[in-house]
């Protein structure tokens, strides 16, 4: 393995790396970061959860003159969920240069707040294809200063129809710039893409070898379908014990996969009903609301979410223990992404598939594109046993980096003022305006009060409970 430290960076992007817990760079990391920083143009084949944000982030950081107030690089992805972990991905490894300013830019939020924040450049801007092909028309992104161009997931984005768009944004672009195209497989729509827009690309593929694989259980049950709500019960209410070999209840965070908005209402509903704490994610919700479900289940306070593949790529929830299927993924490679949401970052982890007995056949082909021979489990049955609820509860808090917030503020306040303990505490997200806190469930009420009464650093700010 090859430490960070070994590169020529900045030493507050080494800094920086460190505070992430940082030390020694993944595959996709250190072939990829030397022709980067090189200025070459890099064409790179890598899996999800393998490090790739990390690589073009600091090679972008390393490439910043932070000193001038302009537009620099431009990172395009396929999703709204992937456009927002890339930003925090980069502004998490920037937490130790100064006056580094990212901006996100997507659909779901009105133009207008967009054009706004635009009037003071950020030095890198992250968004979709469509949203910022918008900007650029309306000349509220200037380009002309742009340097990078990043196509993070090109596959994703061309597999989506966003060919035209991205070609739309790239006509926009300065032609002297470097450009960097990560993608998880090289279909030929890619290939021409890089033949078209990159300058003797150095092609980087990174096979993913057994020792550095996730340490994901595949579990495939053959269910009627009339049957599948109560599998999807009875595997939510199981022990750890029988999924992990632990006989603890520990993390009972689960995603749950559906094909379609419809079902995942449906199911989101009928869970909901069986008193589990259960959100419904999918493209009809707002920005903001889909942004605050992933802060509710990324801290504990929602127990299972519910989604469409909107979330099975650029969902990067820390340590969660178990995906569920509960409709067969149309292909092999969206299957592919959706387990991949569990055992990441070496953590193990289980996906459980509810399989039709039509769909048998589908389920074999998804096992053998992973080399993989398909054994089918015997479904649980559904006994009624109860399911946890959620642990934690989310306080949002109106006030955010704007207004100099920093986590310890919020939890100097909380440990201070208002006497809850650091266990009492959960995950603490810093956002523009907004900051969220996760509280034990049975205190939340009184940190609420607490906080409304005592404020945080010695200002009021509105504190309520995030439903």
């Amino acid at each position: 393995m090859t430490a960070f430290s070994k590169l020529d960076l900045d030493p507050a992007l080494i800094a920086g790396v460190a505070a992430q817990g940082f030390k020694d760079m993944t595959p996709i990391q250190a072939q990829s970061l030397p022709p980067m920083l090189a200025g070459r143009d890099v064409l790179a084949q890598a899996q999800t959860g393998s490090g790739k944000t990390a690589a073009f982030g600091l090679a972008l950081l390393q490439r910043l003159a932070v000193d001038q107030p302009i537009t620099q690089a431009l990172v395009l992805c396929p999703t709204r969920e992937l456009a927002d972990q890339v930003t925090r991905a980069i502004r998490a490894l920037a937490s130790q240069t100064p006056n580094v300013k990212l901006l996100t830019l997507c659909g779901g939020v009105p133009v207008r707040t967009q054009v706004a924040s635009l009037e003071h450049a950020p030095h890198i801007a992250v968004g979709t294809p469509g949203r910022v092909l918008a900007l650029l028309k309306r000349d509220s992104l200037d380009s002309a200063a742009i340097e990078t161009l990043v196509l993070d997931e090109g596959d994703r984005m061309l597999d989506m129809g966003f060919g035209d768009e991205i070609d739309a944004v790239i006509a926009r672009l300065p032609a002297r710039r470097h450009t960097w195209l990560f993608s998880a497989t090289w279909p030929d729509s890619v290939r021409g893409v890089s033949a078209r827009l990159q300058h003797d690309p150095v092609s980087i593929h990174v096979a993913e070898h057994v020792e550095n694989a996730p340490a994901i259980t595949q579990r495939f049950f053959k269910v009627d379908a009339r049957a599948k709500l109560g599998v999807l019960m009875a595997v939510l209410a199981r022990r750890k014990r029988d999924d992990q070999g632990d006989d603890q209840h520990g993390d009972t965070r689960t995603l749950v996969f559906c094909n379609t908005r419809v079902d995942v209402d449906t199911v989101t509903e009928a869970l909901v009903r069986k008193n589990v704490d259960a959100l419904a994610l999918h493209g009809d919700r707002e920005q903001r609301e889909r942004d605050e479900m992933l802060v509710r289940f990324s801290n504990g306070s929602c127990t299972v979410l519910v989604a469409t593949d909107v979330a099975a790529r650029g969902l990067d929830i820390t340590g969660l223990p178990r995906v569920v299927n509960y409709d067969l993924a149309r292909d092999e490679d969206t299957h592919t992404h959706r387990v991949g949401r569990t055992g990441r970052a070496g953590q193990p982890g289980l996906a459980i598939t509810l399989c039709l007995p039509a769909e048998a056949d589908r389920g074999q082909r998804i096992m053998a594109f992973a080399d993989t021979t398909l054994t089918w489990d015997r479904a649980p049955k559904d006994e009624g046993r109860s399911i946890a609820s959620a642990p934690m509860t989310t306080l949002l808090i109106e006030g955010g980096r704007r207004d100099k917030l920093r986590p310890g503020d919020l939890l100097g306040a909380l440990a201070g003022d208002v006497g809850l303990t650091a266990d009492d505490v959960g995950k603490i997200d810093i956002g523009t305006v907004r900051s969220y806190v996760a509280i034990r469930r049975r205190l939340a009420s009184n940190a609420m009060a607490g906080l409304r009464e005592a404020g945080i650093k010695k200002r009021r700010f509105r504190v309520r409970v995030l439903r």
